[in-house]
């Protein structure tokens, strides 16, 4: 199963990526201020996990690579923008996502869920290197959807 215990890699910097800019996004995040979730109404991590206790990633995995060629396919105009765009990617993989969840809380009822960690302060690159999942900035062949889990802050 795509779960593991890992030790959270915090910075509270990584905020910072929700205001960098992007194409047609001069601003970063459009949901920046604007998403209870997001920066900056988000509450840092170890306020929404206990940190001293276990905390688990929660993970799925997306091929880009052979979903970007099935588009390419189809649509040989495109740009590699317009193909990795996650408007046609991500609802698919946030299902699996959502799935991959509802298994983990059947065996840890309970467990606080934090859909956004970057958001709260979680660096995921090497959090996530911890389980040997190396992720690509930005994604070529794979991408992942990730969650991290545990015990409610009292």
């Amino acid at each position: 199963m795509p779960w593991n215990l890992v030790k959270p890699v915090v910075n509270m910097k990584m905020q910072d990526l929700c205001l960098t800019p992007y194409p047609n996004h001069s601003k970063g995040c459009p949901n920046w201020g604007k998403k209870p979730g997001c920066p900056p109404h988000c509450k840092p991590i170890g306020q929404l996990i206990d940190l001293e206790k276990d905390v688990w990633a929660v993970w799925t995995r997306f091929d880009l690579g052979t979903h970007v060629e099935k588009l390419r396919g189809k649509y040989p105009d495109w740009t590699d923008r317009q193909l990795k765009c996650c408007l046609y990617w991500q609802p698919k993989a946030r299902v699996a996502l959502r799935q991959e969840i509802a298994l983990f809380q059947k065996e840890h009822p309970g467990f606080e869920v934090v859909t956004t960690p970057e958001a709260s302060g979680v660096c995921l690159t090497p959090t996530m290197k911890q389980v040997g999942i190396e992720l690509e900035w930005p994604p070529e062949h794979w991408t992942y959807q990730i969650i991290l889990a545990g015990c409610s802050v009292s």
